[in-house]
Protein backbone atom coordinates (compact mmCIF):
# COMPACT_ATOMS: atom_id res chain seq x y z
CA UNK A 1 0.00 0.00 0.00
CA UNK A 2 3.17 2.37 0.41
CA UNK A 3 1.82 3.90 -3.25
CA UNK A 4 -1.71 3.70 -2.64
CA UNK A 5 -2.69 7.65 -1.16
CA UNK A 6 -5.44 9.73 -0.75
CA UNK A 7 -4.17 13.23 -1.95
CA UNK A 8 -7.93 14.77 -0.29
CA UNK A 9 -11.31 14.73 -1.06
CA UNK A 10 -12.53 15.31 -4.78
CA UNK A 11 -16.29 16.00 -3.91
CA UNK A 12 -19.31 14.84 -1.48
CA UNK A 13 -22.45 13.78 -3.00
CA UNK A 14 -25.46 14.71 -1.14
CA UNK A 15 -28.77 12.68 -2.02
CA UNK A 16 -32.09 14.71 -2.28
CA UNK A 17 -35.60 13.38 -3.11
CA UNK A 18 -36.69 17.34 -5.47
CA UNK A 19 -33.70 18.54 -6.69
CA UNK A 20 -35.16 21.82 -7.59
CA UNK A 21 -36.16 21.96 -4.03
CA UNK A 22 -32.78 21.19 -2.64
CA UNK A 23 -30.77 23.07 -5.01
CA UNK A 24 -33.14 26.46 -4.28
CA UNK A 25 -32.84 25.57 -0.01
CA UNK A 26 -28.95 25.02 0.27
CA UNK A 27 -28.66 28.32 -2.42
CA UNK A 28 -30.86 30.30 0.51
CA UNK A 29 -29.58 28.65 3.19
CA UNK A 30 -26.10 27.68 3.00
CA UNK A 31 -25.25 30.27 0.19
CA UNK A 32 -24.54 27.22 -2.46
CA UNK A 33 -23.28 28.15 -5.90
CA UNK A 34 -23.91 25.56 -8.55
CA UNK A 35 -21.15 25.48 -11.61
CA UNK A 36 -22.12 22.45 -13.21
CA UNK A 37 -25.58 20.44 -14.22
CA UNK A 38 -25.32 16.29 -14.89
CA UNK A 39 -27.92 15.36 -17.23
CA UNK A 40 -28.83 11.61 -17.61
CA UNK A 41 -29.36 10.04 -20.89
CA UNK A 42 -32.65 11.29 -21.67
CA UNK A 43 -31.47 14.89 -20.97
CA UNK A 44 -33.63 15.23 -17.91
CA UNK A 45 -31.08 17.06 -15.20
CA UNK A 46 -31.01 15.10 -11.72
CA UNK A 47 -27.78 16.41 -10.15
CA UNK A 48 -25.93 19.60 -10.29
CA UNK A 49 -22.69 20.58 -8.25
CA UNK A 50 -21.29 23.55 -6.84
CA UNK A 51 -19.44 24.84 -3.99
CA UNK A 52 -20.81 25.90 -0.76
CA UNK A 53 -18.63 29.04 0.43
CA UNK A 54 -14.74 28.39 2.31
CA UNK A 55 -15.83 24.25 2.55
CA UNK A 56 -13.05 24.03 0.48
CA UNK A 57 -14.36 20.82 -1.24
CA UNK A 58 -17.18 20.73 -3.88
CA UNK A 59 -20.90 19.52 -3.00
CA UNK A 60 -22.86 17.98 -5.63
CA UNK A 61 -26.68 17.61 -5.20
CA UNK A 62 -27.67 14.01 -6.57
CA UNK A 63 -31.62 13.27 -6.70
CA UNK A 64 -32.32 10.04 -5.83
CA UNK A 65 -35.34 9.96 -3.29
CA UNK A 66 -34.68 5.80 -1.58
CA UNK A 67 -31.13 6.98 -0.84
CA UNK A 68 -32.32 10.38 0.54
CA UNK A 69 -35.10 8.96 2.55
CA UNK A 70 -32.69 6.52 4.23
CA UNK A 71 -30.13 9.00 5.33
CA UNK A 72 -32.63 11.01 6.47
CA UNK A 73 -31.93 12.31 10.66
CA UNK A 74 -28.38 11.33 9.71
CA UNK A 75 -25.23 13.94 9.80
CA UNK A 76 -22.97 12.58 6.70
CA UNK A 77 -21.27 15.22 6.86
CA UNK A 78 -19.36 18.13 9.31
CA UNK A 79 -19.13 21.67 7.71
CA UNK A 80 -16.26 22.97 9.77
CA UNK A 81 -16.85 26.55 11.09
CA UNK A 82 -14.60 28.91 13.26
CA UNK A 83 -15.66 28.96 17.01
CA UNK A 84 -18.50 29.66 19.20
CA UNK A 85 -18.96 33.12 17.42
CA UNK A 86 -19.82 31.50 14.13
CA UNK A 87 -22.34 29.40 15.53
CA UNK A 88 -23.78 31.91 16.65
CA UNK A 89 -24.07 33.57 13.68
CA UNK A 90 -25.04 30.71 11.49
CA UNK A 91 -27.74 30.42 14.20
CA UNK A 92 -28.84 34.17 13.55
CA UNK A 93 -29.22 33.62 9.62
CA UNK A 94 -31.60 30.26 10.33
CA UNK A 95 -33.41 32.33 12.89
CA UNK A 96 -33.84 34.79 10.48
CA UNK A 97 -34.99 32.59 7.42
CA UNK A 98 -37.14 30.72 9.80
CA UNK A 99 -34.80 27.45 8.93
CA UNK A 100 -35.62 25.12 11.76
CA UNK A 101 -32.02 24.34 13.38
CA UNK A 102 -30.70 22.91 16.56
CA UNK A 103 -29.32 24.58 19.42
CA UNK A 104 -25.50 25.74 19.69
CA UNK A 105 -24.28 22.39 21.50
CA UNK A 106 -20.36 21.26 23.23
CA UNK A 107 -18.73 18.65 20.91
CA UNK A 108 -15.91 17.01 21.85
CA UNK A 109 -13.47 19.89 21.02
CA UNK A 110 -15.38 23.03 20.06
CA UNK A 111 -19.03 23.51 19.18
CA UNK A 112 -21.98 22.10 16.96
CA UNK A 113 -24.79 23.31 15.21
CA UNK A 114 -27.25 21.54 13.25
CA UNK A 115 -29.59 22.37 10.33
CA UNK A 116 -32.08 20.50 8.35
CA UNK A 117 -32.39 20.13 4.63
CA UNK A 118 -35.97 19.89 3.06
CA UNK A 119 -35.36 16.10 2.84
CA UNK A 120 -34.51 16.28 6.62
CA UNK A 121 -30.77 14.96 6.64
CA UNK A 122 -28.86 16.96 9.07
CA UNK A 123 -26.19 19.51 7.61
CA UNK A 124 -23.75 19.77 10.84
CA UNK A 125 -21.74 22.76 10.85
CA UNK A 126 -18.43 22.04 13.91
CA UNK A 127 -16.40 24.50 15.13
CA UNK A 128 -12.61 24.06 14.41
CA UNK A 129 -11.55 26.69 17.04
CA UNK A 130 -9.76 26.40 20.31
CA UNK A 131 -12.55 28.29 22.28
CA UNK A 132 -13.87 25.36 23.97
CA UNK A 133 -12.58 22.68 26.34
CA UNK A 134 -11.54 19.42 24.72
CA UNK A 135 -14.04 17.03 26.41
CA UNK A 136 -12.96 13.99 24.04
CA UNK A 137 -12.38 10.84 26.70
CA UNK A 138 -15.29 12.30 29.16
CA UNK A 139 -18.75 10.28 29.13
CA UNK A 140 -20.76 11.18 25.99
CA UNK A 141 -17.70 12.51 23.94
CA UNK A 142 -15.31 10.67 22.08
CA UNK A 143 -12.92 8.61 23.20
CA UNK A 144 -9.35 8.14 21.99
CA UNK A 145 -8.19 4.79 20.46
Amino acid sequence: MADAKFTGIHHLKLPVSDLALSREWYERVLGYTVDREFPDDDGVVRGVGGVLPGAGVPVALRQNGEAAAGIAGFDPVSFAIADRAAAEAWVAHFDALGERHSEIRRASRGWVVDVYDPDGLTVRLYSAGDDAEDLTNQPGYAHTV
